[in-house]
């Protein structure tokens, strides 16, 4: 028998509830954090989009620096009509761009850092083949 799993994406930071409120606000999701208050999971329509967990340590990444390999970041997908909104959204919640070169057209693909130094980005849905 196969153990049914999920995986989840766990961004480290130093205030969690903050970060998870932010994520929360740009996914329409909810921050709920449960019996620990060191760790909270960021909640959509289809169960746990991801986890936020305090590191007593935190250093942000430096990424774009180009001595620092970045580790990870997020890929939110949005509606092609819908990316100019989207970014108002990002802004307006505390994102900050990081690289904006390619801010329209059919590749348009917007890089910003969340307020806990993590880089997304804002990407057109692709089409289905």
């Amino acid at each position: 028998m196969t153990v049914a799993k999920q995986s989840v994406l766990v961004l480290d930071c130093a205030e969690p509830e903050v970060l998870a409120e932010f994520y929360a606000g740009l996914l329409d999701a909810e921050a709920r954090v449960g019996t620990n208050p060191d760790f909270v999971e960021v909640v959509g329509h289809q169960g746990v989009c991801l986890a936020v967990r305090r590191d007593h340590g935190y250093a942000p990444p430096s990424w774009p620096r180009p001595e620092d390999s970045q580790q990870a970041h997020l890929r939110i997908l949005v509606e092609r009509g819908d990316m100019d909104e989207a970014e108002r959204e990002a802004v307006s919640l505390g994102a900050r761009p990081v690289d904006t070169k390619n801010n329209s057209g059919p590749r348009d693909e917007r890089v910003y850092s969340d307020p806990a130094g993590h880089s997304f980005t804002l990407a057109h849905r692709s089409a289905p083949r």
